[in-house]
């Protein structure tokens, strides 16, 4: 079988002049097409280091990243990366802010152009598209977002925290939003997140990393008796708390 992303023996070192601090140690893991995957672990344990290495804006110490069958690949366009914030640019629409990414990498055509359309009309964002992101709420500038991330057609998103600066109810309502949109368009997602329950409502399988330097501790298939929930009703299911107990006692061993 060809994974969407495999990692092998993974590790990785930030160097300063004070010496070396080790931030990942021997990770190893496979990722299907398509699959959700989330990431948990102490804070400061190297999730997001993670997301770097995988994007190719770090290189891995020792070990091997392949992506799609090809090592170290030389184009990482086929990744897309979601941050806590949406990072839309306050001049411009909402539509000019969705080409952004097609504009940087030289790939704006009629043809692309009629997708981020087919797009914010599919994700309820047309009647959006000639406004500024301050007339927007938060969630459908997070909306936005995503909508300037599908376009590229990436095989591979990265979520690295991309609700956290949602109030609560803002966060629910949206990650379950994205969460369906990930899942109809068939993307291999890897999220990092503090929110246990956001990683049991969201995906397929949690890794959990240990402190730094962060190791998988334990991989937990997530898996819920009807298939079709959505993240919102997989946290009212039978499953969600067994799912997200068993996660907590890995984290807080002490506890």
């Amino acid at each position: 079988m060809q994974y969407a992303l495999e990692l092998k023996n993974v590790h990785y070192a930030y160097h300063t002049l004070e010496g070396e601090t080790y931030a990942l140690k021997d990770i190893t893991f496979s990722v299907r097409e398509g699959e959700f995957i989330a990431l948990v672990g102490p804070s400061g344990c190297g999730k997001s280091t993670l997301l770097h290495l995988i994007a190719g804006l770090l290189t891995p110490e020792k070990g091997l990243i392949k992506i799609n069958g090809s090592y170290h690949p030389d184009n990482t366009s086929g990744i897309g990366y979601m941050l806590q914030k949406d990072e839309l640019l306050e001049w411009r629409t909402i539509y000019q802010n969705v080409l952004l990414g097609l504009e940087i990498q030289h790939a704006l055509t009629a043809r692309s152009r009629a997708l981020a359309r087919a797009l914010l009309t599919q994700y309820g964002l047309n009647a959006f598209a000639n406004a500024k992101p301050s007339e927007l709420s938060g969630g459908m500038r997070q909306r936005a977002a995503l909508i300037r991330t599908l376009v590229l057609k990436p095989d591979i998103m990265l979520l690295d925290e991309p609700f956290s600066a949602l109030d609560y109810q803002t966060r629910l309502n949206v990650s379950d939003d994205i969460g369906q949109i990930i899942k109809k368009e068939k993307k291999t997602a890897i999220l990092v997140t503090h929110d246990l329950a956001e990683a049991v409502s969201l995906a397929d399988r949690i890794l959990v990393l240990t402190s730094r330097p962060a190791t998988i501790g334990q991989t937990v298939n997530v898996s819920f008796s009807d298939p079709g929930l959505s993240p919102l009703a997989r946290r009212n299911a039978p499953e969600f708390k067994t799912y997200f107990n068993l996660i907590w006692k890995e984290l807080n061993p002490d506890e």
